[in-house]
C-alpha cells in the first residue's frame, strides 16, 4: 500500500484529488491537512510516500514546509501558483498539476511517479526545486525554522545577522539565535542585496542595523550593531558594506 497525505487549504481541491486517486486502488489517502503547520506533523507521524500539495496556503506556503522536512517523501503539487513560476521548476525533475486540472493530467503525473517508483528510479530533485524556489519574491520575505518540533516564522527585517555554523546558518535576532541547514551561500543568493550584505566570510549583516563601523586587525573592521554586537568585516567585505551603507 502507498501512502499518501493531501495538503491543501481549499477543501474542494483536496476533493478532487480523492476523487481522482479512486483510479489507484493502491494508494491510500492516510491524512488531509489544511496547512502546512498541519502537514508537517502529519508527515513526521506517518512518514506517507507521497504529497499532495499546494503551494500558496495560510501560515506557512508549501515551499517553506517542504524545507522543514527531514525525510523528504516524493511530491507533486496541485497548485494555481504562477505558470511560469511553475515552468522553471520542470528542471527538476518534479511534477505539478495547475489548477483546474483535468483527471487525465493528474493519472499522467501520478503514473510516471509509480512508474518511476517501480523501475527503483532516482528520487525527484526537490532540495534543487527549493532552491530555485527560495529565489521567488514568495519566499524572500521571511525565514522558517522549526525549534523542539514547533515552527517559527520569522521576517527578514528582524534578522540582526547571519553566521556561518557548520552545516548550518545561525539567524540572529532580538529575540536569539535560529539554526536553519542551509548555506551562508544560498542566503547570500536569495536575501536582498540592499539591506543584507555579504562582510566576512561567515558573516551576512543586516545593514540596518549598523551604527557604526571601527578598524580592527591589519585592514579588517568590525561593524558595530544598535545592539551592541561586534560582527567582523573582512577586507574584501568592506567595500560592499560601504556601497550598502551610502559611504
Amino acid at each position: 500500500m502507498i501512502k499518501a497525505i493531501i495538503i491543501d487549504d481549499e477543501p474542494l481541491a483536496r476533493e478532487v484529488v480523492k476523487e481522482y486517486l479512486q483510479s489507484f486502488p493502491q494508494v491510500q489517502v492516510i491524512q488531509e491537512c489544511n496547512d502546512g503547520f498541519d502537514g508537517l506533523k502529519a508527515i513526521q507521524q506517518h512518514q506517507p510516500d507521497i504529497l499532495f500539495l499546494d503551494v500558496q496556503m495560510p501560515k506557512i506556503n508549501g515551499f517553506e514546509m517542504l524545507e522543514l522536512v527531514e525525510e523528504m517523501p516524493a511530491v507533486i503539487f496541485t497548485t494555481a501558483f504562477e505558470e511560469h513560476a511553475i515552468r522553471a521548476f520542470e528542471v527538476n525533475a518534479v511534477d505539478y498539476l495547475l489548477k483546474p486540472f483535468s483527471r487525465d493530467r493528474f493519472e499522467k503525473a501520478l503514473q510516471k511517479w509509480l512508474d518511476r517508483l517501480s523501475a527503483a528510479a532516482p528520487a525527484p530533485a526537490t532540495e534543487q526545486l527549493l532552491e530555485t524556489a527560495a529565489a521567488s519574491p514568495l519566499q524572500s520575505n521571511r525565514i522558517v525554522v522549526k525549534i523542539n518540533g514547533k515552527i517559527k516564522i520569522i521576517p527578514v527585517q528582524e534578522v540582526h545577522y547571519l553566521e556561518a555554523a557548520d552545516d548550518y546558518v545561525k539567524i540572529i535576532t532580538q529575540e536569539g539565535a535560529f539554526l536553519k541547514n542551509k548555506t551562508m551561500q544560498f542566503f547570500e543568493q536569495t536575501l536582498d542585496a540592499q539591506q543584507f550584505v555579504r562582510v566576512h566570510r561567515s558573516y551576512i549583516l543586516n545593514v540596518n542595523q549598523v551604527t557604526r563601523i571601527e578598524p580592527y586587525e591589519k585592514e579588517n573592521h568590525l561593524a558595530i550593531l544598535r545592539t551592541g554586537a561586534r560582527v567582523p568585516v573582512s577586507k574584501t567585505g568592506y567595500p560592499r558594506l560601504k556601497v550598502a551603507l551610502g559611504l
